[in-house]
């Protein structure tokens, strides 16, 4: 398991997480599943379990998601570092 943060956002990487390459997004007690897409972009992962808890603040889950378009180098290069390129 591999981990970054910033801007008081952690993002964590588990070599137990299957593709599509994604982090999982945590602030305050928000949690969200963030695809890392191969355009370039960021996106909320579509599975159930792509926020939680279901009644999460939208504000978190946009600031998790803008984090992690800023830092999308980063992410891809921990999720490279954890199951190498996919």
């Amino acid at each position: 398991m591999g981990s970054l943060t910033f801007d008081g956002i952690r993002f964590v990487v588990s070599s137990n997480d299957r593709p599509p390459r994604h982090a999982h997004g945590f602030l305050s007690e928000t949690e969200a599943v963030v695809d890392l897409r191969g355009d370039g972009n960021v996106a909320l992962a579509e599975r159930e379990d792509a926020v939680r808890p279901a009644n999460a603040k939208r504000s978190d889950v946009r600031k998790i998601l803008n984090c992690a378009a800023v830092h999308f180098e980063e992410l891809v290069a921990l999720w490279e570092s954890i199951h190498g390129q996919t």
